[in-house]
């Protein structure tokens, strides 16, 4: 592979969150220290370690431009003191180890926080392209256009007089098959469907179509406060309470299930359920979920036609269709949908995660409404988690 030929050419071809999580990291959490891994939940992956280690290497080269810090700073949530700090920002190579470990490929990511971040959106976008680079064939992007056609043509058929509220945005950049094909993506959304199709997790992207930059808060963000806060026991609402502080009025979209719904829901006061424009659901049955947080909002006295439900986990047309029938007339609704848009090419696209596993020295879980997603390194601190949060 030349190396005139990155996979990453900017810093902000990458998730909305990753900077405004960022952003609270710089102004309230400096000095502080955390360590990612790697996880791939699907197959053996096709990836030469080299080509890896190249493109890590190419990305301490990026630098924001001044047209990029300028539309950055055009947004109403983003800082002028983190502009600032970012026109001096780049990523150190050296932050992120790579190695075959018995033909299974491992990552790991550890430095100050505030500066390893961003690694994770772009490492997956990286392996899942040179993974997808080597499946493909002659028809593939043939294959990938008529298929995109096709769940279009779908959605179409399934959108009536009922679904002028249905809400569609891109959340598909770490396991996309391309940048080009995201791209191609989501301009194609964005002519055949202009009325449902509502904006981009992807900052580069949204630049340069013009659309709404999308996100909410990560699981990274509920994580790292089990370690920053005085008590664990309180992390969670320590974390939501921050977050809404210094987005008052905006970005104001929660996510649950970084320990549990269950748990979400004990801390989720009737001050948050106010304050926060809606929730985000990302592991577990969505129905049951969607359900659980209705009564939750009916038992505190709160309107939920006033608030959102944003889905964000596995999603195909069907299935999107299916949820917001199911809760029409009783909360908004909308679907952040990602590789079933960004990486159906004919071939399996690789489920892969990059998760944070320590902060400060300090282990650091996500446990989800999935067991399949659960993420630590330490057992004993899994089980620490599951007793206190029962």
């Amino acid at each position: 592979m030349s190396i005139s030929n990155p996979v990453i050419t900017s810093l902000l071809d990458t998730d909305l969150y990753k900077y405004t999580m960022q952003q609270l990291m710089v102004l309230r959490y400096p000095k502080a220290s955390a360590r990612m891994l790697f996880r791939c939940r699907s197959g053996q992956l096709n990836v030469a370690i080299d080509e890896l280690r190249e493109q890590i290497e190419l990305l301490g080269d990026l630098r924001l431009s001044e047209d990029e810090l300028s539309w950055l700073s055009s947004l109403p949530f983003i800082d002028s003191k983190f502009v600032h700090w970012l026109s001096d920002f780049r990523l150190r190579p050296e932050s992120v180890s790579v190695r075959d470990q018995n033909g299974e490929l491992e990552i790991e990511v550890e430095g100050n926080w505030a500066e390893i971040t961003h690694f994770e959106i772009f490492l997956l976008a990286i392996v899942s392209e040179l993974h997808c680079r080597n499946q493909i064939k002659e028809n593939t992007f043939e294959i990938g256009r008529q298929r995109l056609q096709s769940k279009i043509e779908y959605l179409k058929s399934h959108l009536n007089s009922n679904h002028t509220n249905f809400s569609l945005v891109d959340f598909g950049t770490r396991r996309r098959f391309s940048q080009e094909w995201q791209q191609t993506v989501v301009q194609t959304l964005q002519e055949q469907l202009p009325a449902n199709f509502n904006g981009t997790s992807n900052l580069d992207l949204a630049r340069k179509t013009g659309m709404t930059p999308v996100g909410t808060m990560a699981h990274e963000w509920l994580q790292a406060h089990q370690a920053l806060s005085a008590q664990l026991q309180s992390s969670q609402k320590q974390a939501l309470l921050i977050w809404l502080k210094d987005y008052t009025g905006q970005l104001g979209v929660a996510l649950t299930d970084t320990i549990n719904m269950k748990a979400f829901l004990k801390d989720f006061d009737p001050m948050l359920a106010e304050a926060y424009d809606g929730i985000r659901h990302d592991s577990g049955d969505p129905i049951l979920w969607g359900d659980q947080a209705l009564a939750h909002y009916r038992s505190l006295g709160i309107d939920p036609a006033g608030k959102k439900f944003v889905f964000s986990d596995k999603l195909d047309f069907k299935r999107a269709i299916e949820i917001h029938n199911h809760f029409s007339g009783q909360v908004q609704t909308s679907f952040g949908i990602g590789t079933y848009l960004t990486n159906d090419m004919g071939f399996p696209a690789p489920n892969i995660v990059l998760k944070l596993v320590e902060v400060n020295g300090k282990p650091v879980a996500k446990l989800s409404d999935n067991p399949d997603k659960v993420m630590c390194q330490d057992e004993d601190y899994i089980q620490t988690l599951r007793a206190l949060f029962a």
